[in-house]
């Protein structure tokens, strides 16, 4: 196994832009969260190679990339893209549910209900103090 040929596992993710830092690629990897063709794999030092397929949950989402270049630097964004080819591509409404969105109103509160308000307490508080 050549050194030029493989890079370490979390360093590819992190040079690719998928995680904003290495601990957090590192902390994927070491949850056995990630796939490396299939397998499992728990060592952010494992190696990998061009032509490997990784599979992990980024978000509400699952990505699975093929690795086509090994990264050497952590470059621009569309640098970034050029190091894989994306087998399972993020939809625009993907991530939308079909259900119409309601929007929440805070809750409102009856005078004298429930816990008592700053206002309340500080006013008890000046019922139950002796006078000064």
């Amino acid at each position: 196994m050549n050194e030029d040929e493989t890079q370490r596992l979390d360093k590819w993710l992190w040079c690719a832009r998928f995680f904003k830092t290495r601990g957090l690629a590192n902390k994927l990897v070491g949850a056995g969260r990630l796939r490396l063709s299939g397998k499992v794999v728990s060592k952010a030092h494992q190696l990998v190679r061009s032509g490997d397929v990784l599979t992990f949950p980024q978000g509400p989402h699952i990505r699975v990339v093929k690795v086509l270049f090994l990264a050497e630097r952590r470059g621009p964004a569309p640098e970034a893209q050029l190091l894989y080819e994306d087998l399972a591509p993020i939809e625009a409404g993907a991530g939308k549910s079909d259900r119409p969105e309601v929007k929440s109103t805070p809750a409102q509160r009856d005078p004298g209900a429930g816990r008592p308000t700053k206002r309340d307490r500080r006013l008890i508080d000046h019922l139950r103090s002796p006078d000064e």
